[in-house]
């Protein structure tokens, strides 16, 4: 019987602090191919991930700060930041014309079918992480004018 308590005390506790794993979704670039978070923290080694959408005004007032500064971030940091989008097939069309005319020039992925979305149990966007050697180190939900400096801060202290 004590075994028995030994072993369920361990199983508890192991899964209490295990780290969270990133979730093995499809996601679409752009251009039609596919690719996962996964694939995409081993080729870099800080990204920022920001699920978003063109109904949200919040999601487009944080994508618009962050380009106003994305060249200053990928020069000083190396971080790559990825805008997935999460519409919906009724609203996906609109995605390619609003990138087009922000002229956004971080990576824009598609969540077709929302199952990122669904994985990571988001209700409001945007949702932004930031993921570090293929962790989930940050997490955070909503936009405020001054976010993206914040997001900054965490990002240079994560760089080394």
């Amino acid at each position: 019987m004590k075994k028995t308590i030994y072993i369920l005390v361990f199983s508890l506790s192991f899964t209490l602090f295990a780290q969270e794993q990133l979730p093995n979704t499809t996601l679409k670039t752009l251009s039609g191919s596919n690719t996962t978070l996964g694939e995409i923290a081993a080729e870099n080694d800080l990204i920022v991930v920001s699920l978003w959408a063109t109904w949200c005004v919040p999601c487009k007032n944080e994508l618009d700060a962050v380009a106003d500064v994305y060249d200053d971030w990928v020069s000083e940091t190396g971080v790559i930041y990825y805008a997935v989008s999460i519409d919906d097939p009724r609203t996906a069309k609109r995605v390619r014309p609003m990138i087009n005319g922000k002229g956004w020039e971080f990576e824009i992925l598609l969540d077709e079918n929302s199952d990122l979305k669904r994985a990571f149990g988001v209700s409001t966007v945007p949702y932004t992480i930031i993921i570090k050697s293929g962790e989930i180190v940050f997490k955070h939900t909503g936009y405020t004018p001054g976010f993206e400096d914040e997001l900054y801060e965490k990002i240079v202290a994560l760089k080394d």
